[in-house]
């Protein structure tokens, strides 16, 4: 049988395919970890807002991600102490093996996405996958409970994008209406509810209203 090469790692022999494999997995942990968090919902919502008022680069890409990834720290954040205090501190004192350290990793996660994935998502996926029934939904794979958690965020995150749009809309409609009754149809309306718009927000003190929102709107635990 053939034998993987040998690369030395510190003075250890290490099989190539098992550098290849931690490089791959490396290379996919930003995506993994976003699919897995509440970044995803977050930043679909902003996005929403952006495009609601109108302003279609302010704040910026760079903005949006980041106040999504540190809002998406600031949600996670128990279920990231838990992660730490089972698994990662146990594994870096070598109290217990690599496998047992990722295997108590999952758990917290499960559990935070569990509670925020709709029952209709999951049976779906699970009925797909062709599981055998488990008593508790946390033994569910991995596999499974991904694709369930994201396809209620991205369901939860439009629907919410859509309760945006509405107060933003109507101002829209009411700038419309007021020019076509002027006669002035050569304005674009866009250019007039702007500030409207920005004004609505503002007094409504809007960042900190939906950035609470966001917050609450996720269950840990």
């Amino acid at each position: 049988m053939y034998d993987s090469p040998l690369i030395n790692v510190n003075g250890n022999q290490v099989p190539t395919l098992d550098i290849l494999l931690m490089l791959t997995v490396i290379s996919l942990l930003p995506s993994l970890l976003i699919m897995v968090t509440s970044f995803a919902r977050t930043v679909i919502i902003l996005s929403f807002l952006r495009n609601a008022i109108g302003v279609q680069q302010t704040p910026p890409n760079m903005v949006i991600v980041g106040i999504a990834i540190f809002l998406t720290l600031f949600i996670m954040d128990p279920v990231i102490k838990e992660i730490n205090t089972q698994a990662y501190t146990p594994y870096k004192n070598q109290e217990i093996s690599q496998e047992e350290a990722i295997a108590r990793a999952q758990i917290p996660l499960k559990e935070f996405m569990l509670t925020n994935t709709e029952k209709s998502s999951l049976n779906m996926y699970v009925e797909m996958s062709g599981n055998e029934e488990v008593e508790e939904v946390t033994e569910l794979p991995m596999t499974v409970i991904i694709p369930s958690f994201i396809t209620s965020e991205l369901k939860k995150g439009f629907t919410a994008g859509f309760l945006l749009y509405i107060p933003f809309l109507l101002i829209d409609i009411v700038v419309s209406s007021t020019l076509m009754s002027m006669g002035m149809m050569m304005l674009p309306p866009a250019m007039i509810s702007m500030p409207f718009k920005l004004l609505l927000f503002v007094t409504v003190d809007g960042w900190q209203l939906l950035f609470s929102t966001i917050v609450n709107s996720f269950r840990i635990g």
